[in-house]
């Protein structure tokens, strides 16, 4: 029981705060504040007396039994509004003398059959002269009732089955060489998919016989958890890569539940990845001179690499601290950002992570681990955003870049020309982008779930760039 000018009295909280509110309020009638105006006060807090009799009379009637130090009772509980000679004691809505809240009964109800009740209906109206024993009909009943019901008894739900159960029996072995031994149009879903080169290249964006020979590798690392075959496995994961559909349309197109479509393009991403790495390889100079084009060998021979960072649209995490991260002020929509290095010859030798979008090109520099692959004597080029100069002349590597302005008027001649020979050579490392982009999941938005393997899509979309035969053509041009 609260202490103070609160109302002593079980469940009432008349107080003097609510009884000051209320003569604050405006009297519509005299035109003035309740303080003031005739009305008389909605209630009165009354003290407890002093004298010992009507003390002990008042706790009896109130029935407290931890009394505060200071008792009132507000003018509520008094026959007569206030203590009287006639009612001295409170005696009016104490709220000592309320019912306790009865504890609802737990209802166990039976559930009868329709066949059951349909029987005791008949029997009852077939002999209405005696009366039917209902315990003995329902137990009879309950026998018939264990027996598995008729098939056009079950509902529509139990007749569905879903279809993600059948890709979950893992311990199946029987199942699995029955699929083996019977082929069906969803376990050669590579076979119609991938007719010719054209097909390949569209949907996973290598040759055929890349693929053949990447499936054959692929063999040893099948995982018992999932039923398809490795082929098209692989093709699942490259075409999530290569047209960036969604999880449910490749899932329908495989015949496949959405959980085992997510599972098995994760599962082949780790391995990928994995297995690509040597396909990233950062050249040594003797090989980069061999293959360098004509026209980095007149102008720029000494070119180890050039450098370049491309940007990917990123679907807005619903995360406000990431969103504030990934928002990129230049395209204006929440990005990552990645490195990529090419060497001269149009072979993509180095991917960084993913960053976020408002990172700078030169953090992405020193953070990425690109320059521990430089040696002396080594010569960048990159564009007019890379301001490492300071990074390369502490490891005695040279930086071709654009020149700038500096606000001092318009190029000479000389710095007209350089720049433009530049910018002749620099299209290998646009090139290379641009077969990056080919897979749309870098072109497209990134989705959000896919988020979290960004790092090893860029790898395995930079290593299939590597294993595609137009590279060679495409440098041989220059």
């Amino acid at each position: 029981m609260s202490s103070g000018s609160t109302c002593a009295a079980v469940g009432c909280y008349n107080n003097t705060r609510k009884l000051k509110n209320e003569l604050e309020k405006f009297c519509f009638e005299h035109h003035q504040i309740r303080k003031v105006c005739p009305c008389p006060a909605p209630y009165a807090l009354h003290s407890m007396p002093r004298k010992e009799d009507r003390k002990a009379a008042w706790l009896a009637a109130l029935k407290l039994k931890r009394p505060p130090k200071r008792v009132y009772v507000c003018s509520f509980h008094f026959i007569d509004k206030k203590p009287t000679e006639l009612h001295p004691d409170p005696e009016l809505y104490l709220g000592c003398d309320r019912p306790s809240p009865k504890k609802r009964k737990r209802v166990i109800r039976t559930i009868w059959s329709r066949t059951a009740s349909s029987n005791i209906n008949k029997t009852t109206e077939s002999v209405p002269g005696c009366a039917v024993d209902a315990a003995s009909v329902i137990q009879d009943q309950a026998s018939i009732s264990t027996q598995p019901p008729e098939p056009h008894l079950h509902s529509v739900q139990t007749q569905w089955k879903d279809p993600s159960q059948h890709d979950h029996q893992y311990c199946n072995t029987s199942h699995r060489k029955d699929a083996q031994d019977k082929m069906t149009p969803c376990d050669e879903a590579a076979n119609f998919i991938l007719q010719n080169d054209a097909d390949t290249l569209l949907y996973t964006g290598i040759a055929l016989e890349t693929f053949n020979t990447l499936v054959s590798t692929l063999e040893g690392y099948d995982n018992s958890e999932f039923t398809m075959p490795v082929r098209d496995q692989v093709l699942l994961t490259l075409m999530k890569l290569k047209t960036n559909r969604v999880i449910d349309d490749l899932s329908r197109q495989f015949h496949i539940s959405h959980s085992m479509a997510s599972k098995i393009i994760s599962y082949w991403l780790d391995r990928l990845e994995e297995l690509f790495r040597p396909l990233i390889p950062w050249l040594p100079r003797e090989t980069i001179q061999a293959t360098m084009p004509a026209s980095f060998k007149k102008n720029f021979p000494n070119t180890t690499c050039i450098i370049d960072c491309s940007e990917s649209l990123l679907q807005k995490p619903k995360n406000l601290g990431s969103r504030t991260e990934s928002y990129s002020h230049d395209s204006s929509h929440n990005t990552i950002k990645y490195l990529v290095v090419i060497a001269p010859c149009g072979l993509i030798m180095f991917v960084s992570a993913a960053y976020d979008g408002r990172c700078s090109d030169k953090f992405i520099t020193m953070d990425s681990g690109v320059l521990t692959c430089l040696k002396p004597g080594d010569e960048v080029m990159a564009v007019r955003g890379f301001t490492i100069k300071d990074l390369l002349f502490e490891r005695k590597v040279s930086l071709v870049i654009p020149s700038f302005t500096k606000k001092c008027g318009q190029l000479t001649e000389e710095q007209e020309t350089y720049t433009r020979q530049i910018a002749n050579v620099r299209v290998h490392v646009e090139r290379a982008i641009r077969r990056l982009k080919v897979f749309k999941i870098l072109s497209q938005t990134v989705p959000i779930g896919m988020a979290p393997k960004i790092d090893k899509i860029l790898r395995v979309c930079a290593a299939l760039v590597n294993l595609r035969e137009d590279l060679i053509h495409d440098t041989e041009s220059f």
